[in-house]
């Protein structure tokens, strides 16, 4: 299966795009964006022509209309030259515009999924909030049955585009607290009364990737921006970090290959003792470990993407691959550190950017101890 998948021509093709569009629109500006925590906004708007940002989109909403190979592929090339980009790429695709593809309305995708994709407007997606991550059951952003509208109230926080974004889904308690049942998705968009921008983060890594708080006060949403069911959106928001977590092992696999890249060639240039340190054999193990670690990080990634193209349930393998892919992106960044010694310790070399970003991948849509539980509990179901 995978096998078959490296060697599709078409997504060799894709690789190549999205390679050429990382090198010449992305290389040139990665510790600017970085330094200055700019959120590049126009260029997420040349990804959107290029067709980045509606990957899995069909074509009759303006999308790409790939697949997951495709789409694992553009966001590795990506996040191989900057994670941030990476990051706000998977971010776009796999919680917001994905929401709205899996359970829209017709009407909904007419109206949002064509704006996504061209990136007329950049997304975000609200589950997290200041006291509740992973225990997303006791949230406290409440929405309110108040005629033909919903009037909604609390914070979302780390948020990605919680700012920028021109539209969000936002999951809300419309039920009991720990009510699986409880919770409803809502489409609203940037300039609704009552929805405004809070902090944005000043982060370790990702810093051009904008993380920010989303408030709402006394936000009213008409029942026509209701996506699914009322008391689904908990069990919608599960389905979506199921694919989410693949577009992260994706991240993880991009931000370990640069590393790796950067580690090669830079220990092929540094000589110590009258030859080149790839020569020496610490050396030379370091880079052939962390190789290995990649290859099996990949053929986890490139499974879970091929069962979700096949439309099977993918949550213990998409949970494995987010695991392995994101603890493996922080080796490899570590270790790359270590190949560059002092140099590695500054922002004259790429590997430091690496293995600041590489943190996040363990963290965001479920540490490293969800994916844990997660996979656990699916061995364990039976």
């Amino acid at each position: 299966m995978t096998v078959k998948t490296m060697s599709n021509p078409n997504l060799q093709l894709i690789k190549e795009s999205a390679r050429d569009f990382a090198e010449t629109y992305i290389r040139p500006h990665v510790m600017e964006w970085d330094e200055s925590q700019e959120f590049p906004v126009d260029l997420f708007r040349k990804m959107g022509e290029f067709g980045f940002m509606g990957v899995l989109v069909p074509e009759k909403y303006q999308g790409a209309g790939l697949g997951y190979q495709e789409y694992i592929t553009v966001i590795e090339e990506i996040s191989r030259v900057c994670g941030s980009i990476g990051l706000s790429l998977a971010a776009h695709n796999s919680l917001c515009t994905n929401h709205i593809l899996m359970f829209g309305t017709e009407e909904q995708k007419q109206k949002y999924l064509p704006k996504l994709a061209t990136a007329e407007f950049i997304g975000a997606w609200g589950l997290t909030e200041p006291n509740t991550g992973s225990d997303a059951g006791r949230m406290k952003c409440v929405a309110e049955e108040d005629g033909d509208y919903y009037v909604l109230n609390g914070t979302k926080n780390w948020i990605t585009h919680g700012k920028s974004g021109e539209v969000a889904v936002v999951i809300a308690r419309t039920g009991e607290l720990l009510d699986s049942h409880g919770m409803t998705a809502f489409i609203v968009e940037r300039g609704t009364e009552g929805f405004k921008a809070g902090k944005k983060e000043n982060k370790l890594g990702m810093r051009a990737s904008e993380t920010a708080e989303m408030i709402f006060e006394n936000c009213r949403i008409p029942k026509s921006q209701i996506l699914g069911q009322v008391g689904d959106g908990f069990i919608q928001a599960m389905k979506i970090l199921d694919g989410g977590r693949i577009s992260i092992a994706a991240l993880s696999l991009g931000i370990a290959k640069g590393a790796l890249e950067a580690s090669i060639k830079y220990s092929k240039e540094r000589e110590q003792f009258g030859k080149p340190i790839s020569k020496f054999q610490g050396i030379s193990f370091k880079l052939a470990d962390m190789a290995t670690n990649i290859e099996a990080a990949e053929l986890l990634t490139r499974q879970a993407g091929a069962l979700k193209d096949e439309g099977q349930t993918v949550t213990r393998q998409s949970a494995m691959a987010k695991y392995f892919a994101s603890e493996t992106a922080v080796e490899v960044a570590t270790e790359s550190i270590q190949i560059h010694g002092g140099y590695g310790y500054t922002k004259d070399y790429p590997v430091e950017k690496f293995y600041r970003d590489s943190k996040l991948c363990t963290i965001g849509e479920g540490t490293s101890e969800i994916q844990k539980l997660v996979i656990s509990r699916e061995l364990l179901k039976d």
